[in-house]
């Protein structure tokens, strides 16, 4: 019994690696199948095997850095980034922009190039996924700038969920901000956040879409003083508050979150005059 139990303890090889900051899961299987690692002095072959705190892992004979404590970020994306770390095209990512010093992230979720605003930033992948998942039922909200004529019965039909070109969309809470000449101003909040579905939605009623800020997902806020470029970390105490202290070690395996020296209210925001020296912008 302790034996089939022991088996199941630990975590997975390469989310060992990535936690560790050296590489993404992907590229640990990789240099795991090139032969690369060793766990307590063998050589590993295949990424299928489970290792706790106490086995002797090593890269190319180097053994492997303690790993990170959970951290997390508000980036306030700027327009004409891609939300990838190796962009085909050769366009510029987010991950190019980050200033030096920061630990190697992967986003929670994406926006595409054209959008901008708040986009989290992890360096724990599985909280990554836990954050993206649908169930979590954190909401998304949107600032939407459209040309067009907008009329409240097209937005209560939102309210319902929408098909689009067979793609089936939930709920969209929406809200009429103002009008600007031939532009409007809409509020947009969703749950599901499925590849460019305001751009999709809206362009089914032919409203297209010239602007779209993120401005929260669940309850981290873009706020009004971080500018385009602009990343703040989140103190673990309020990662602590949003997700519950047992969610925490769920997702983070043996990661420790320790305090940080700042307290911040439970919506992200605060108020310019409080603006931590820590915010940081890439010039």
């Amino acid at each position: 019994m302790s034996e089939t139990k022991s088996s199941f303890e630990g975590e997975r090889i390469a989310k060992a690696i990535a936690r560790a900051g050296v590489c993404s899961r992907r590229d640990a299987e990789a240099m795991i199948l090139a032969g690369r690692v060793s766990v307590n002095g063998k050589k590993l072959t295949s990424p299928a095997l489970n290792v706790t705190e106490n086995d002797d892992i090593r890269i190319d004979g180097k053994p492997l850095p303690a790993a990170e404590r959970t951290r997390l970020f508000r980036y306030y994306k700027p327009r004409g980034l891609v939300t990838t770390a190796k962009d085909p095209q050769g366009r510029p990512t987010v991950f190019d922009s980050l200033p030096e010093g920061m630990p190697r992230v992967i986003s929670v979720g994406r926006l595409d190039l054209n959008s901008e605003g708040l986009l989290l930033l992890t360096n724990d992948g599985a909280l990554a996924r836990r954050l993206e998942l649908p169930s979590t039922g954190w909401v998304r909200r949107y600032r939407v700038r459209v040309h067009g004529q907008v009329e409240q019965a097209q937005l209560n039909q939102l309210a319902k969920g929408i098909e689009v070109e067979g793609v089936r969309y939930g709920a969209v809470q929406a809200t009429l901000d103002r009008r600007q000449g031939d532009n409007v101003w809409l509020t947009m909040s969703l749950t599901e956040g499925k590849n460019r579905e305001i751009r999709k939605i809206c362009g089914h009623f032919g409203w297209p879409v010239s602007r779209l800020i993120r401005v929260a997902y669940g309850p981290f806020q873009l706020g009004s003083y971080l500018q385009p470029g602009d990343i703040e970390e989140v103190p673990a105490k309020v990662l602590r508050e949003q997700l519950g202290e047992k969610k925490v070690h769920q997702v983070s395996g043996q990661l420790k979150l320790k305090q940080a020296p700042q307290t911040e209210p439970k919506s992200a925001e605060r108020s310019p005059k409080h603006r931590p020296r820590q915010a940081l912008r890439k010039r």
